[in-house]
């Protein structure tokens, strides 16, 4: 199985944008692939009924995408508060159950994050409590800005205290005008003082199609490192 909950180290810098590249990516490949999202807040209310804005993204990158979600609030605040506002409690064994039924339905299994892991989601429970529970690895996306480094190692500093394992960094939203020596600065210090590896640096794109995207994918990312699995058909391309 090959399976990953993905983080970013702050909010809005396209960590579902990079959840969907992914996903597309390793479907083209030839594997099944879900994206579950435990849990979504911020969600849009469009005809009377609540949708989850990450999964209907990803969803129009690729349709046969199969995608779950648990728990769907209206509030953007802390999943907390908003599973408070309506009168619920986030159950992280529910979560587990949930997990485990749609792995055992798809070959790759994609976990899109709605916040940090630091997050509190119950009493006394964190985002990073979930992960832990779940037993996955963890993929950081960042993106190459004046908070990137120190945000990004609060992140892997939070998961490995929770014994969580870190699969790596992706570097996402990379423009043009950005200085090519803040990125590898930023990509050298991250490896150096945290031993945790830059799998992939993708650029800002604007106006793409899913064929752009997964382009980027597959150009810009380690593909093999993030799945820690040897992918035959990347060899063909």
């Amino acid at each position: 199985m090959l399976n990953l909950y993905i983080t970013s180290s702050e909010k809005h810098i396209g960590k579902t944008f990079v959840t969907a590249g992914l996903a597309a990516t390793m479907q083209s490949l030839g594997y099944s692939t879900s994206v579950y999202k435990p849990i979504q807040t911020a969600g849009k209310e469009i005809n009377g009924f609540m949708q989850s804005p990450d999964l209907t993204f990803i969803k129009s990158i690729d349709p046969y995408i199969n995608s779950h979600f648990s728990y769907l609030y209206k509030s953007d605040l802390e999943p907390i508060i908003a599973a408070d506002s309506d009168n619920e409690t986030i159950d992280i064994d529910y979560v587990n159950n949930e997990y485990k039924r749609i792995i055992s339905t798809s070959e790759c299994t994609l976990l899109d994050g709605d916040c940090g892991i630091l997050s509190p989601i119950a009493p006394n429970l964190l985002v990073a409590d979930m992960v832990r529970k779940l037993n996955i690895p963890l993929l950081i996306v960042t993106e190459p800005n004046s908070n990137a480094v120190n945000n990004t190692f609060l992140t892997i500093a939070a998961a490995l205290e929770k014994g969580i394992e870190v699969r790596g960094v992706i570097i996402n939203n990379i423009k043009d005008d950005c200085q090519k020596e803040l990125l590898n600065a930023m990509t050298r210090t991250i490896e150096e003082f945290t031993n945790v590896k830059i799998l992939g640096l993708i650029p800002h794109l604007v106006n793409y199609n899913p064929e752009d995207l997964i382009t980027a994918i597959l150009n810009g990312v380690d593909i093999e490192s993030v799945f820690n699995v040897k992918i035959e058909k990347l060899d063909m391309n």
